[in-house]
């Protein structure tokens, strides 16, 4: 009597982790935005769409190897390949001809934007000298935030050994929020160090 050995094949699947931000903003940001402006449709409530991360690199019109390090900088810092930027136009006082190469940005979006505003917040920012705040003005007036940080070593993924030269950056936080005071108390509430006048 052979017995037929049936040998279960149980695949754990895994559970999808969330970045830790995500969750926040779903389970206590999002209702805590909803009433404070009194919102009845839970779609209308300000939430983040993009992060665009801009390197801009004027030198690269005189030395085209700069380029590089911006890109492998901002490669290890959000941990997506940048896009070059390059010149729509010459203009000959900075020596400067069309289609060359002048900076390179990121756009984060999902999961990827969540991790890297995690990162900036708790990580980054604590870690710039003299740091006391950022400007709450700096606001288009459609609830996008845009500021600028001066160095990419305060950022845990760059090798201060490596760093060739120091790069400045501009982040800009795109929101779905239709003003500024709601743009300002999302962004209040995923923990942005806002100065108080």
């Amino acid at each position: 009597m052979s017995e037929s050995t049936t040998e279960s094949t149980d695949v754990e699947v895994a559970e999808k982790v969330y970045p830790r931000l995500k969750t926040r903003y779903r389970e206590e940001i999002l209702p805590a935005l909803r009433t404070e402006f009194e919102i009845a449709n839970v779609m209308q409530v300000p939430g983040l769409t993009k992060i665009v991360v801009n390197m801009g690199v004027g030198e690269a019109a005189r030395d085209s190897k700069l380029i590089e390090g911006a890109i492998r900088d901002l490669t290890a810092i959000t941990g997506q390949k940048p896009s070059v930027t390059k010149a729509r136009k010459s203009i000959a006082q900075f020596k400067l001809r069309e289609g060359m190469p002048i900076g390179t940005h990121v756009t984060l979006r999902g999961d990827r934007m969540w991790e890297f505003l995690d990162r900036l917040l708790s990580l980054a920012l604590p870690r710039i000298r003299d740091f006391r705040g950022l400007s709450p003005k700096q606001f288009d007036g459609r609830g996008n935030y845009t500021f600028g940080l001066t160095e990419q070593v305060m950022f845990h993924e760059i090798d201060q050994d490596k760093v060739d030269r120091q790069r400045g950056m501009d982040i800009t936080i795109v929101t779905t929020a239709t003003n500024d005071e709601q743009g300002r108390a999302l962004l209040k509430h995923l923990g942005f160090p806002f100065k108080e006048n």
